[in-house]
């Protein structure tokens, strides 16, 4: 979508016509030495079909039509023997890299609030050959401890090298790792860490005093804790028979001789690697089983899709590793000898929210190549950017918005802008630290003018990636090549996807111009299942009559001419009015997101009702703009309770939603706006940033009530 151009027409016009005259100079020599008409023809080229010539598919990337990939290299069908294989290739290379924190402050804001705010050094790292050498000290240490192959083991840490230092120790020795979130409420980490019966867990200091403290009467078989800090601390009041280690205790105990010298029982491909937590969007987090097999062929569908990729590339990591997405893609750059830069949304960028005024958060440091996002992280970004062109100059702002627009028609024909990327837009990429080859984005669909505006203004590609947990987060990735928007890609070289009809929804494979119908995904990446919880893996997971697992997404898709994926509804989002409508919650959120007044919302809709109703988190700087206009005064609490405020901005919306071409009973008659940010702490999203729809009603319950004229 363009931009506004807010300048006189004459000047409108020299402008394009300088543009013209440097373009008609620079076309042709730029062409012949880009290699723009080959990525052309990339773009347009088909990359799927399907295998059966029925529109439900399956549908098979183009490149290996006759059988899926599941290996990266052969023979290397553990995830122990990955590892093993960066080692050998890649010995003295960075992997794991950890900022030194030099001093820590707090400061006080003008609310009052006390803020603690890090200045932190260089990154320091370990090589491949140290990574394996503490990983293999470490699970020494665990099996010396009493951890058993085949037995579960918990690990509850938020992002770091010590998180994947363990976890390459339970893969060699073939001890079952079980994620939880680091935001789980008390209730559902204590179901994970009881269903799967674990006796040894690994976490941090901190997680261990905000969040096990309280719980550990609660799961009786815990026995060993094991912190990944370097200090060593006692805990006086724990309950009795647990013990707690520090990870370095661990692994001195590993390297006694004693415990050296014992073998290791290895993993075969169908050993399950990992009991992955969902977020639990909808309700209790249910446990999937990924095995070796099943993560190899996934990272192998991922990597296939990374041009180039090798060990000069840093990826920097800061998601949830108890995310698929997080996971597989630091997987990915292990096994191709990348170097991981850890890092935390608090320190991500010279401005967040954690990093001293005046100092340098770890994207300037690390420099990254490779970064994956969530569509939320993304829309933040986005909105910050926005905001801040709307406080240049007039002069800066029409530079900015020419250039946009300039760069959006150059894209839009499959065109790179080099010298407007070096001028304009060089200062906003280097808010990821100028480096950036390539954005994976996951967890939740991306909006086409957020997609656009990360390719023009980090001038980078933006890869639009579709997976699940129970598919170990592979599925689809969109092309580098791709100049598209709204899509998310063929399917990977490990996936096969077919279209189910949803007659009440009314999909049908046989619609046209496209086939449309609930996803299926395919192959070798589909997991076990989920964890004791037979009803719920017949009801998702079948075997097909050639003996291949398929897993039903309840995601409602479109396959394009080209082969590629559009998601276009959901199962679970969709509520039948009082009058028949269908109405598609994701669908309503998706067209209002990017209304500049909205940080976040939640559409929502009663089956007895004819209309729908929202939940809001605006945006304060906007919204405290809107009320000065509007002459209504008071704290940020009030100012979302004010009725006025609250019928402005439905207004607004409003407004948004028939620019965004929604139908009428599709737009919500009535909203509520929240004082309140939703965070996974607040228990409203998960660690994805994805809405916990039932959370929210219940949050809401009052509200409902009235907007639904209950009372």
């Amino acid at each position: 979508m363009k931009l506004k151009e807010d300048m006189s027409p004459l000047l409108l016009q020299v402008f394009r016509s300088v543009i013209w005259v440097y373009s008609v100079i620079t076309f042709l020599p730029w062409y012949l030495l880009s290699g723009a008409s080959e990525s052309q023809a990339r773009a347009k080229r088909v990359k799927a079909r399907s295998i059966s010539g029925n529109p439900a598919g399956p549908y098979r990337a183009v490149s290996n039509q006759q059988k899926l990939v599941s290996l990266l290299h052969e023979g290397v069908d553990t995830l122990d023997k990955v590892f093993e294989y960066a080692v050998v290739h890649f010995p003295q290379r960075d992997c794991l890299g950890t900022r030194e924190v030099l001093s820590e402050e707090d400061e006080i804001q003008p609310n009052g609030k006390v803020f603690k705010k890090v200045i932190l050094g260089d990154y320091n790292w370990l090589s491949y050959e140290d990574t394996f050498h503490l990983s293999q000290r470490f699970g020494s240490g665990l099996a010396a401890l009493g951890q058993k192959p085949l037995c579960n083991i918990a690990i509850f840490c938020e992002t770091r090298a010590e998180w994947m230092i363990a976890a390459q120790a339970c893969f060699m020795y073939n001890f079952p790792l079980v994620t939880l979130y680091s935001t789980l409420g008390g209730a559902a980490i204590a179901h994970g860490l009881n269903e799967t019966e674990v006796t040894h867990i690994i976490t941090s200091k901190d997680l261990l005093q905000s969040r096990l403290k309280a719980i550990l009467m609660d799961v009786p078989r815990l026995k060993h804790i094991i912190l990944v800090d370097e200090k060593p601390t006692s805990w006086p009041d724990l309950p009795r028979g647990i013990m707690v280690h520090s990870i370095a205790a661990v692994q001195e105990l590993g390297s006694k001789p004693e415990n050296v010298i014992k073998s290791r029982r290895q993993p075969v491909p169908s050993d399950i690697a990992v009991t992955m937590y969902t977020s639990g969007s909808t309700g209790i987090p249910k446990g999937v089983m990924i095995s070796h097999s099943n993560i190899i062929a996934g990272i192998t569908g991922m990597a296939e899709r990374i041009p180039n990729l090798d060990e000069n590339d840093t990826y920097i990591g800061y998601l949830p590793l108890a995310h698929v997405l997080e996971l597989s893609a630091e997987l990915v750059s292990v096994s191709h000898g990348c170097r991981i830069g850890y890092s935390s949304p608090q320190t991500l960028a010279d401005q967040s929210s954690k990093i001293k005024k005046g100092s340098k958060g770890d994207t300037s440091v690390l420099r990254p190549t490779l970064m994956a996002a969530v569509p939320e992280i993304m829309d933040r970004i986005y909105k910050n950017v926005m905001t801040k062109v709307e406080e240049m100059s007039s002069v800066q702002k029409t530079l900015f918005v020419l250039a946009y627009n300039y760069k959006l028609e150059q894209l839009s024909k499959g065109y790179s802008t080099p010298l407007c990327d070096r001028l304009v837009f060089r200062k906003v990429r280097s808010l990821l630290g100028g480096n950036t080859r390539l954005l994976l984005s996951g967890g939740a669909p991306l909006s086409a003018a957020t997609h656009r505006f990360m390719n023009i203004c980090f001038c980078c590609p933006v890869s639009q990636g579709y997976g699940l947990t129970e598919t170990c987060g592979a599925g689809t990735i969109s092309e580098m090549f791709d100049c598209s928007t709204g899509r998310v890609g063929a399917p990977l070289v490990c996936s096969d996807f077919m279209l189910k009809n949803w007659e009440e929804g009314g999909y049908f494979s046989t619609d046209k111009p496209n086939p449309r119908g609930e996803i299926l995904i395919g192959g070798p990446n589909v997991t076990m299942g989920y964890y004791k919880n037979e009803q719920k893996n017949r009801e998702d997971f079948f075997v097909d009559a050639n003996g291949q697992r398929w897993f039903c997404t309840g995601d409602i898709g479109e396959f394009h001419h080209d082969g590629c994926l559009k998601i276009i509804d959901r199962k679970k989002d969709l509520v039948k009015l009082q009058a028949g409508e269908y109405v598609s919650l994701g669908k309503v959120e998706a067209a209002l997101k990017n209304c500049p007044l909205i940080d976040n919302i939640c559409a929502y809709a009663n089956s007895d009702e004819s209309y729908v109703i929202g939940f809001v988190v605006p945006s304060q700087k906007q919204l405290t703009a809107l009320a000065e206009q509007k002459g209504i005064r008071g704290t940020w609490e009030e100012l979302c309770n004010h009725a006025e405020m609250e019928k402005e901005v439905l207004r607004i919306i409003t407004d948004a939603a028939v620019t965004g071409k929604l139908e009428r009973f599709e737009i919500p008659k009535k909203i509520r706006l929240s004082a309140e940010p939703w965070t996974p702490e607040t228990g409203l999203v998960t660690d994805a940033f994805k809405l916990k729809r039932k959370e929210i009603k219940s949050h809401y319950q009052d509200d409902i009530e009235r907007m639904y004229g209950g009372k």
